[in-house]
């Protein structure tokens, strides 16, 4: 097992075997759920109160993609195990994704959500955040003995190595991200000393006087940005640079992009544009942006179908409404906000691409899950390394989605 692990004892262990066992239990209906279609009850009264008015509009499409990426399922569905494995609380540094709803149902399981790994005490269960965590901060979280998952996505790690390897040659990096963004933070951190914040294409006229060579500059991205600010800046730096290395595939989100190419499509057939997720998701953001760039004449950024403006649409006859969800807005929230719109024609879903990416959980508890059988074939007097041996809970993780997770935690 990694160190995170090693570092519980056998008396930890059997304390965590009852909720194991707990936690299996619940497969077979969480499996159900990700077979069945329609609406799980649990998250759809959540979200949408069965009292608000309809709007009267004739058309609804809907983007596809949307909703939750594959890091925002794997971190979910990470969270979602710990919770049922240990004892509350269970301690996340920053916010496991940029969404307030999805946030709030962990708050109410009794997570607890720091700014600061010194807030976590010893021993305790402590998952990192999705997107991605400065070296020193991983490095203290995994001291005083607590048990760390890190559910930082794939595609954040590619853009910290690029970083690392790049410094290490001497480059001076351009990031293009946001300042203040968690993931950004996390980046600028991997290399501080060669690594300059770029957020608009006149920053890069800024931060050239601080290249110490300009045959060796590199540009990385925060994962979650548009499509077309960074097609800006990088057309911008190239011609400042001539020399400047670039990953042989950008650094930008498969889903992010794909999710900007579907709502492109729709943007400019409908009158009026819906976008589901938080303020503080950066990619939500972007597809706002992505949708005023398309010349739609109304587009609205909602958390949920309670603060849709039904009264701007109808003032502004809107009759065909696009609907889409950032990265890490749940499905459940996109079906209520259709519920309230009702529109008389239905929905048109307009699929651009499909993605079947997957993220298998993190490292820490694909490894935790089969010790833990082990310990608990050993209580019963069973084989502990052919319980071991099975895999633990996570060999049908593939077919498992976050948003069945969720309403089965309610």
């Amino acid at each position: 097992m990694a160190s995170s692990a090693s570092s519980f004892g056998m008396a930890q262990a059997y304390r965590l075997a009852e909720s194991r066992r707990r936690a299996v239990s619940s497969l077979p209906r969480l499996l159900a759920h990700s077979a069945s279609s329609g609406l799980p009850s649990q998250f759809s009264l959540a979200m949408c109160d069965v009292t608000l008015g309809g709007v009267d509009v004739e058309k609804v499409l809907l983007a596809r993609p949307r909703g939750f990426c594959a890091g925002v399922e794997m971190a979910i569905k990470a969270l979602a195990w710990m919770v049922r494995a240990f004892e509350p609380p269970v301690y996340c540094y920053h916010e496991i994704v940029h969404n307030r709803l999805v946030v709030e149902r962990f708050t109410d399981l009794g997570v607890v959500f720091v700014d600061d790994v010194d807030e976590v005490p010893d021993g305790a269960p402590l998952m990192l955040s999705a997107h991605g965590s400065a070296p020193e901060v991983v490095a203290a979280a995994r001291e005083r003995g607590r048990f760390v998952v890190n559910a930082v996505c794939p595609l954040v790690t590619k853009v910290h190595h690029e970083a690392k390897t790049r410094a290490a040659k001497g480059f001076t990096i351009l990031y293009v991200g946001h300042a203040g963004h968690d993931e950004a933070a996390g980046t600028l951190a991997v290399a501080p000393a060669s690594i300059q914040l770029v957020e608009h294409e006149g920053d890069v006229g800024t931060v050239a006087p601080r290249v110490a060579d300009p045959s060796k500059v590199a540009m990385l991205a925060q994962t979650t940005l548009s499509l077309n600010d960074w097609q800006g800046i990088l057309e911008r730096a190239r011609a400042q640079f001539p020399e400047l290395w670039t990953a042989s595939r950008n650094d930008l989100c498969f889903a992010t992009t794909n999710r900007q190419a579907a709502l492109s499509t729709i943007a400019a057939q409908a009158d009026a544009v819906l976008v589901i997720g938080s303020a503080n998701s950066s990619n939500t953001l972007a597809l706002v942006k992505v949708a005023q760039e398309a010349g739609c004449p109304f587009v609205q950024r909602i958390n949920g179908a309670d603060e849709l403006d039904a009264a701007a649409i109808e003032s502004l006859g809107a009759r065909v409404v696009g609907v889409t969800a950032g990265a890490s807005a749940p499905e459940e929230i996109v079906q209520a906000v259709i519920a309230r719109l009702a529109p008389r024609d239905g929905v048109t879903e307009v699929d651009v691409t499909d993605e079947d990416e997957y993220f298998p959980p993190p490292r820490e508890l694909r490894e935790l899950m089969p010790a833990l059988d082990a310990v608990v074939a050993l209580a019963v007097g069973a084989d502990p390394k052919a319980a071991a041996a099975l895999g633990g809970p996570f060999t049908q993780d593939r077919v498992v989605d976050a948003s069945g997770v969720l309403a089965q935690l309610a």
